[in-house]
């Protein structure tokens, strides 16, 4: 085995303490510069959304008035506008401070629409039925809601 000169280590040893000591420096630096950092706020957290018992249906009824309002516009029948105001005063009413459920609602009603829009692109009988048929159905969603959770 052959037999290592300790004035051949010398310069390694150096080497290793001036490391060492370097290393020693920087983690004092960094010691003193988190005591002299400024507080970290803690992490906001948002709200988790509200439970309403019936937002299924609230859904569903989004997607009909989107779908509706498609098919109104479509077909020219008076009123056609009038499906999005609505949608806006139930946004405006339901989900005043709760945008993830603002944002749920709103992609309903846009779901409605464009499953109409790419059926649709003239206005046929079908069209007109499924419009009625629709209407329908959110009339009955509505006064279930209403007269289940309403005031």
């Amino acid at each position: 085995m052959a037999r290592v000169s300790t004035i051949s280590m010398i310069p390694v040893r150096r080497a290793f303490l001036s490391l060492v000591v370097c290393a020693g420096s920087a983690m004092a630096a960094v010691a003193w510069a988190q005591d002299k950092a400024p507080p970290v706020e803690p992490e906001t957290i948002p709200a988790a959304p509200a439970i309403v018992p019936y937002d299924d249906k609230l859904l569903r009824l989004a997607e009909v008035i989107g779908s509706v309002h498609y098919l109104r516009t479509l077909c020219k029948a008076p009123g056609g506008s009038e499906w999005r105001s609505d949608m806006q005063r139930l946004l405006d009413s339901e989900t005043k401070d709760e945008p993830q459920r603002k944002e749920k609602l709103t992609a309903a009603f846009n779901h409605g629409y464009r499953a109409f829009a790419s059926v649709y692109t003239d206005c046929t009988p079908s069209a007109i039925v499924a419009e009625e048929r629709y209407r329908n159905e959110g009339a009955t969603l509505a006064t279930e809601i209403t007269s289940r959770f309403g005031n």
